[in-house]
């Protein structure tokens, strides 16, 4: 290229660059004009009152990036027992389904601690929406914030405890999502889940809650058959002694001996505890109990007032394969009766 031409290219592209320098000092001032708006609109947003995120009665307490996103959350997760009544009770009704179904992960906590006030101040008052209500804290269950799931764990317990077997018709819902987060790794989701399960065996009457259990007890996912044992274990002396026998101690064995085979130990320790029950009761109400009387090897024979009375080890035999009743009398008799099963 001749030295001509090489001063012309410099020439256009000196010019070019000017022109673009001045096109952009052209538009610099908007821009920046722009940013200054916009800076003052994300201000008076920031400042509003609608969007600063609220304190849930107290209990949730939020520091905010932008008008939008919330960071930082800390929540204080208060004791049914130091819950105070809400402010206005036909206001909270009116807003109960809209707040626990909202987008804005607050505001469903905010809710949620409101089902658990007019559950211990007012059960009356939501009866009528109780279904409605338990749906939506089971949708609350499978939130991945831990906030939300831990505060709907919370109230399920209060639900527990307010209605009893006035829930049963809806308790699958809770019941599903409660076996599992009471057995993930989350530890005090997993705490605070076992806690509501506790509770659910405690206030559901075991003839509506076992029923309810059974299926999860065959559950492909060994956690939840074990944590499904547990509550049935800890259900099942609810019933009391007649009680079991009007439910049926065979089926009662039965599917406890199910269990004493199973992959976790949880599951094995729980249908240990619940055969050591019904041993118990069976005993006691057949008489076969006698201390002051020593029997043969420690045997327990048949009762001589009522020769049809059969002893535990032959009620095993009779309701159980033979395996499982092997498996059930280890559990339930001492080693010198375990050769007497074959």
């Amino acid at each position: 290229m001749s030295e001509k031409a090489l001063r012309d290219l410099n020439t256009i592209l000196g010019t070019e660059r000017k022109n673009e320098d001045s096109s952009k000092a052209c538009l610099s001032k908007p821009s920046v004009d722009n940013a200054v708006e916009n800076i003052e609109e994300w201000q008076k947003k920031n400042n509003s009152p609608s969007l600063v995120s609220p304190a849930v009665n107290g209990n949730l307490a939020v520091t905010a990036n932008s008008g939008a996103e919330v960071v930082n959350p800390e929540v204080e997760y208060i004791e049914s027992e130091n819950l105070n009544d809400v402010d206005d009770i036909d206001t909270c009704l009116k807003t109960l389904l809209a707040g626990l179904d909202s987008k804005d992960w607050v505001l469903v906590c905010d809710t949620l601690n409101n089902v658990r006030r007019l559950s211990i101040f007012h059960k009356e008052a939501m009866l009528d929406m109780l279904g409605d209500v338990i749906t939506s804290i089971a949708k609350s269950l499978k939130s991945p914030r831990s906030a939300v799931c831990k505060t709907a764990i919370m109230t399920s317990a209060d639900i527990f405890s307010a209605y009893n077997d006035l829930i049963i018709d809806s308790l699958d819902p809770l019941l599903v999502q409660l076996l599992l987060k009471s057995s993930q790794d989350k530890r005090f989701v997993c705490e605070a889940a076992e806690k509501a399960l506790i509770s659910m065996t405690i206030w559901i009457s075991p003839i509506s809650l076992l029923p309810k259990l059974q299926p999860y007890l065959k559950n492909k996912n060994p956690r939840i058959r074990a944590k499904a044992s547990m509550c049935f274990s800890r259900s099942v002396p609810q019933l009391g002694a007649e009680g079991i026998k009007t439910y049926g101690i065979d089926k009662l064995i039965q599917v406890a001996a199910s269990q004493l085979s199973d992959q976790l130990p949880e599951s094995r320790e729980a249908a240990r505890t619940l055969l050591l029950e019904l041993q118990n009761v069976y005993e006691k109400s057949h008489d076969l109990i006698k201390p002051a009387t020593p029997t043969v090897n420690n045997e327990h024979t048949v009762n001589e007032e009522n020769p049809e009375v059969s002893s535990w080890e032959s009620f095993c035999q009779s309701k159980l394969s033979p395996l499982s009743a092997q498996a059930v009398l280890r559990v339930t008799t001492s080693i010198a009766r375990e050769g007497l099963v074959s």
